[in-house]
């Protein structure tokens, strides 16, 4: 069986959890899952930074463990979090470091947490900015590849031909690339990840952790019910777009370096395409399903060229 560069790595995974039961999110959401294992590893000394969007409803539920401070204010997340207007997710994780090592505080981590239309539409003009000065912080983007909270409508992130409440006949155009965006601007660390590959993405943020300057993860995190799927299924739809080399797990170090962390079996896309209502259009259609493999199938190759070259 392949593995993960991480899964060939002894890696220790702390008990200590940072999330508590109360969440008030849809069955199934792994989007919470992800910071679930992301708070594992940046541990008590980190201050999260959630724009509007699926989130405040993770971070702000009712929580259901014994009281302790955050149980009692309400908050799930037992680390401190800042809620933030939509588009000022990574200036305003920036204020908040620039402000504890003002105070002398070097040690806490600022992590900005935030979905795809808070980052790639809302957002992207000030995370460049951010990039550009390389302030030292860690953004996710949670890619849920639609505005979840919304309605289901398109972002810059919807995959083509899937279906939303604004694209009824699938949507025209390509998916904006957050990792390629990123590492154009040669920042110290962007990588792709998903809570259907933990220890993968554990291990990219401890990387990142370790870092100075911006680090962005994009994380895919399946939504049951905009992408139209059994909530019990959310974290295979992951491995299988892993898989079917769809959403390939890499990282970039200083805009030059590519490195794939998992060797996809290479399953047809077809596979994770038909999990999922909002692709049911497509996997009737034989020619718009053929057009798809052979564009992840251009997109795998380019990859490998990239990896390629960074050898060199």
């Amino acid at each position: 069986m392949k593995v993960s560069l991480a899964e060939k790595e002894r890696f220790t995974v702390s008990e200590v959890e940072y999330t508590q039961p109360g969440g008030l999110l849809c069955p199934g959401c792994v989007a919470v899952l992800a910071i679930r294992y992301i708070l594992k590893v940046l541990g008590p000394k980190t201050i999260v930074v959630i724009p509007a969007g699926c989130m405040p409803s993770a971070a702000m539920g009712i929580s259901l463990v014994p009281p302790d401070f955050h149980a009692e204010s309400g908050q799930t997340f037992r680390v401190p979090v800042m809620l933030c207007l939509f588009e000022v997710t990574a200036p305003s994780a920036a204020g908040i470091k620039l402000g504890l090592e003002a105070q002398g505080d070097y040690e806490t981590t600022v992590l900005g947490y935030a979905g795809d239309g808070a980052t790639l539409d809302i957002g992207i003009q000030a995370l460049s900015a951010v990039a550009e000065r390389n302030e030292d912080i860690i953004y996710v983007c949670y890619d849920n590849e639609a505005y979840m909270n919304t309605g289901i409508q398109r972002s810059s992130s919807t995959p083509e031909d899937s279906w939303t409440t604004t694209t009824l006949g699938g949507k025209e155009g390509r998916k904006k690339n957050l990792v390629e965006i990123m590492a154009a601007h040669a920042i110290p660390y962007a990588a792709t990840a998903t809570p259907s590959f933990p220890i993968d993405l554990m291990r990219k943020v401890a990387k990142a952790k370790q870092l100075k300057g911006t680090k962005v993860l994009n994380i895919l995190t399946p939504c049951s019910t905009g992408w139209r799927f059994a909530a019990h299924l959310s974290v295979k739809i992951g491995r299988a777009a892993v898989e079917s080399k769809l959403f390939p797990l890499y990282e970039v170090e200083n805009g030059e370096k590519y490195t794939i962390t998992y060797e996809p079996k290479g399953i047809p896309v077809r596979e994770y395409l038909e999990m999922q209502g909002r692709f049911s259009q497509v996997v009737k259609d034989s020619a718009r399903l053929q057009s798809t493999q052979e564009r992840v199938d251009l997109e795998w190759e380019r990859l490998l060229a990239k990896v390629k070259a960074s050898k060199r």
